[in-house]
């Protein structure tokens, strides 16, 4: 049996930049792993700081940024962009340091 968290905000649309497309391809994952941790609030390899300000931007809703790594050690944002004060979530995309 698989447990599910509930998300804790919703994405808005998934994109994906070309570099962070071409990680995933090479390492036979897709971004909806990273996805479900990005929405239960596990943000991966950051700093307390940046986790703080996450859960923050929870409250707020302002811009949510988490970090992992791919199998080969690749590093990959996840940036979900807000839209006004209110919460209201318009995008995330996934993409490498260097493309932002």
């Amino acid at each position: 049996m698989q447990a599910t968290t509930t998300p804790k905000f919703n994405p808005g649309v998934i994109l994906a930049t070309p570099g962070a497309s071409e990680a995933f391809e090479k390492n036979g994952q897709t971004p909806f792993e990273f996805l479900k941790r990005h929405i239960a609030g596990d943000w991966g390899d950051l700093c307390d700081e940046d986790r703080q300000a996450n859960d923050q931007a929870l409250v707020d809703g302002s811009r949510l940024l988490s970090a992992y790594r791919l199998a080969d050690g690749t590093k990959l944002w996840a940036i979900t962009e807000a839209i006004g004060e209110n919460g209201h979530r318009e995008t995330t995309t996934f993409l490498l340091p260097e493309e932002y």
